[in-house]
């Protein structure tokens, strides 16, 4: 006898075997209403599973075995999972002024604040809880 998964665990299941970080929710429309999947992608951060960055943005987690917060599993943290993020949005982004510099070896600072230059309209905020996105314009 075949056993139906839920819409969470069909969710759950397309999350783990995708290759990127950061999901929207219309990447489950083919999965059930749009209700239906807000629910089980708010189940999956309930269980520690997904962190949502933003307004229908949502990446990877994974706890810390230190703290024990959840925690933006990806190659390179919430900056890498923000861009990633960006790009799936559409949003045209670069580096920010101080990256570039640092880079191109113009500065010796280390730019530690999580930073984007945005060339078009862009006013949503992205945030793993401890760190925001910063703007540059």
């Amino acid at each position: 006898m075949a056993t139906t998964r839920t819409l969470k665990q069909k969710v759950h299941y397309r999350i783990s075997r995708a290759h990127s970080d950061v999901f929207l929710p219309k990447e489950f429309r083919d999965l059930g209403g749009e209700d239906q999947v807000l629910r089980a992608l708010r189940g999956l951060v309930k269980d520690g599973e997904l962190m949502k960055l933003g307004y229908g943005v949502y990446a990877k987690a994974v706890r810390s075995r230190l703290t024990g917060r959840v925690m933006v599993d990806s190659d390179n943290g919430f900056t890498g999972a923000a861009r990633q993020a960006l790009t799936k949005l559409g949003v045209p982004w670069e580096p920010s002024s101080g990256e570039r510099a640092y880079n191109e070896g113009r500065s010796t600072q280390i730019p530690v604040m999580p930073t984007v230059k945005i060339k078009g309209r862009f006013h949503r905020k992205l945030s793993d809880g401890r760190t925001e996105l910063r703007i540059e314009r």
